[in-house]
């Protein structure tokens, strides 16, 4: 895995989105942490480009603010219209209380 190191785990609020740009390519992405565990997905919403980063945490995923449209944290797929297309998800490495994330290949 090619993963660089985007912040440390205490920066990570439960259930906040955050966003990064990650990499050489500054690649938009938005951690959510889960307890001890963190999601990396493209920090874009698949319908209609809008930062999830600024939408909220639901049972079901990561809601994105303007039409609704909710993915699930760990598969990106969209449980909720209008969205139909996944958002990538990043491959999430926890070493020493830091969180690396690997852009350079996607779950989707």
């Amino acid at each position: 895995m090619t993963a660089v190191r985007v912040c440390s785990l205490a920066d990570l609020t439960d259930r906040v989105p955050v966003a990064f740009q990650v990499g050489d390519e500054q690649v938009p992405v938005v951690l959510v942490r889960q307890g001890d565990a963190v999601h990396a997905l493209r920090d874009e919403c698949s319908h209609a480009a809008i930062s999830l980063s600024e939408g909220e945490v639901t049972r079901k995923g990561i809601e994105c603010w303007l039409h609704g449209s909710c993915f699930d944290l760990a598969t990106g797929k969209p449980s909720s219209p209008p969205a139909s297309d996944p958002v990538d998800v990043f491959a999430v490495e926890l070493r020493g209380g830091d969180v690396h994330v690997d852009v350079t290949t996607t779950t989707n």
